[in-house]
């Protein structure tokens, strides 16, 4: 157990090969949060980090990420995952437990095995919410039996049994805190490279990034409408697209619809770039439109911030709070597209201003050290209620 400042931590999270099957490939990819953990623990040796994915198939992947983070991705055939309610996975993370031993077990995520793995380990533990699948499954009334309908209710499951729930935002928080013995806010942080200067970067286009999977929630076929609105006007904006494109229907007409505008110059899809791709698409832009129907938190928006971005949003869920007191924000109900589209107009007229006031804002919110320091508070306030534990 702790002995000294010294902390050993387990972190159960998706590898995003497994969600995207690229099984061949040798390094793990992990979402904003994650890695904005692993960056700042990798600089404090007074920590032991242990991140911990199941995947369906073999993949060869770094004993360790850092001096002091270690990396343990466990083979899970499929019938061990959703169909059996994740036994596999959770009896291959309570078998790897037993041998690291950890303080304390932060599970991500109850969009799939994160969650139920940590309340199963046999550990103090923590889960953090991604994702409101019980909210998601209402809002989009999750037909019975689907994935997202279970998704919903291992959540509601999960929720009572942890020693306490991570919020990423206070929209997370309402929606959690009846069914959580505790719960806490803290707002994801963001990965160091969207704090760094720009370097090489000429003057800002009169353009707005749209970043996000292509999808119904995000509305990005409702976003062209805009774009075509502004072109008829005879303003000049383009509007450009980021983002993976699955096989759905929505996916393929936003592709399709794309293609004449691409050719005109006024509205362009990048597909889905590198964490470095993002900064420098980021940097190539004078704004930002972030217009979901629900988001938990929305941590893109966060990164458009750091990077000095002018914000066009829609009020709903964590994007209000992330736009709260931003300088150069500006947000919209949900089905306010005249008034979005108004207020893009005359930002157009302006001369497209960035918001580089905003990227000081962020620092200060959302840097790697900022979040974790916020974790550590968080899990010495669970360990100290657990008999036996001297901190």
């Amino acid at each position: 157990m702790l002995t000294g400042i010294r902390m050993k931590i387990a972190l159960i999270s998706i590898d995003s090969r497994q969600n995207e099957r690229t099984y061949h490939e040798t390094q793990p990819r992990f979402g904003t949060g994650v890695d904005s953990m692993i960056e700042a623990v990798s600089s404090m040796p007074e920590l032991e980090l242990h991140v911990l994915s199941c995947t369906q198939k073999p993949m060869q992947s770094p004993a360790k990420l850092a001096e002091n983070v270690w990396y343990h991705c466990l083979h899970v055939p499929k019938l061990g995952w959703m169909r059996t309610l994740y036994r596999g996975c959770i009896r291959a993370v309570r078998t790897k437990m037993r041998e690291i031993q950890p303080d304390i077990v932060h599970g991500v995520g109850t969009e799939r095995e994160g969650a139920i793995t940590a309340v199963f380990s046999g550990f103090p533990n923590v889960v953090a919410i991604a994702g409101n699948m019980a909210e998601l499954a209402r809002l989009d009334r999750a037909r019975i039996g689907s994935f997202a309908w279970l998704a919903a209710r291992l959540e509601n499951f999960i929720l009572p049994r942890t020693d306490g729930v991570i919020c990423n935002s206070l929209y997370t928080q309402r929606l959690v805190r009846p069914r959580a013995k505790r719960s806490w806010l803290v707002y994801p942080g963001l990965r160091g490279l969207f704090f760094q200067p720009p370097t090489g970067v000429g003057p800002r286009d009169c353009a707005l990034i749209i970043a996000g999977v292509i999808s119904p929630r995000k509305r990005q076929l409702e976003l062209l409408n805009v774009a075509e609105t502004l072109h008829r006007r005879g303003l000049k904006c383009e509007f450009r697209f980021v983002g993976l494109a699955p096989g759905q229907a929505y996916a393929r007409e936003f592709l399709q619809r794309i293609k004449p505008m691409e050719t005109a110059g006024w509205a362009r899809y990048l597909g889905f770039p590198t964490h470095e791709g993002m900064v420098q698409a980021f940097d190539r832009v004078s704004g930002m439109i972030h217009f979901p129907t629900e988001e938990a938190f929305g941590s893109v928006v966060a990164e458009g911030f750091a990077r000095g971005l002018k914000f066009f949003g829609a009020r709903s869920g964590g994007v209000a709070e992330i736009a709260a007191n931003m300088p150069g924000a500006e947000l919209f109900e949900t089905e306010d597209w005249t008034g979005l589209t108004g207020a893009i107009s005359r930002w157009i007229q302006a001369g497209h201003p960035a918001s580089p006031a905003a990227a000081t804002v962020a620092n200060e919110r959302y840097h790697p050290k900022v979040y974790v320091r916020q974790q550590l508070d968080i899990y010495r306030e669970v360990l100290s209620q657990k008999p036996g534990v001297s901190l």
